[in-house]
């Protein structure tokens, strides 16, 4: 896949250069341009095709949420901010996701991983996208067939991952990181740097910990509007 293309749109020097940094540690990110205000960026998308916009809320001359609902057809949108009360307005306006500053790189590769994942349908022919209720993985030397309906949730190990089922347990050599691009995001949320859950196994949750099948696991301190966006 090609690159995703992106621009920033933020006013703070600071956050100009923490998004800068996060990008180019991603390999299938590429920054374009940055913009201090939304009217220069608008004048820049006209003339350019850009696959997703790092957007601040509290911009000078035109707001983000504005600046959005001027775009017709306007590309992937993360949104960051440090006021959580625009998260329901954001995702009415379809943004990929809602950053609340200060977000680390971790929470950052999240979001900007859904991007690649959308992108990637849309560059798949239509034939080609089967809808798969599975998963194979390695499993001591074997390629084992789990589905997702059975999984509860997947705990990190250091190299390895634990995936919890309803029928057994298993025990892969892979990252949270390479599972989580494999899994449906419909159906499963990271809701820690070392937990994924399956949203349909979701019991009851609170500020802290979320319960899956009885068991209780800790809601990472940076992921907590996941859960809340539900």
């Amino acid at each position: 896949m090609s690159k995703i293309k992106c621009i920033i749109i933020e006013d703070e020097p600071l956050a100009v250069k923490v998004l800068s940094d996060y990008i180019a540690q991603v390999p299938f990110l590429e920054l374009q341009e940055t913009f201090k205000d939304a009217i220069h960026a608008t004048d820049y998308l006209r003339h350019n095709n850009i696959n997703l916009i790092f957007l601040d809320i509290h911009l000078p001359k035109l707001k983000g949420m504005a600046f959005l609902k001027t775009l017709t057809h306007p590309p992937a949108v993360i949104v960051t901010t440090a006021y959580h009360q625009y998260a329901v307005e954001g995702f009415n306006l379809n943004v990929t996701d809602y950053l609340l500053k200060p977000f680390d790189f971790e929470r950052f590769l999240l979001a900007v991983t859904k991007v690649k994942t959308e992108e990637g349908k849309k560059q798949k022919p239509i034939e080609s996208q089967e809808i798969k209720d599975f998963i194979f993985l390695n499993v001591q030397k074997k390629k084992v067939k789990i589905l997702f309906s059975e999984i509860v949730y997947i705990e990190s190990q250091r190299e390895y991952i634990k995936i919890i089922t309803t029928k057994k347990e298993y025990i892969s050599k892979m990252s949270t990181h390479e599972i989580e691009g494999l899994l449906p995001a419909n159906l499963f949320k990271r809701i820690h740097r070392s937990f994924i859950v399956s949203i349909n196994k979701i019991q009851s949750y609170t500020a802290k910990i979320v319960e899956v099948n009885g068991v209780s696991i800790p809601i990472g301190r940076g992921y907590l509007d996941i859960i809340e966006n539900l």
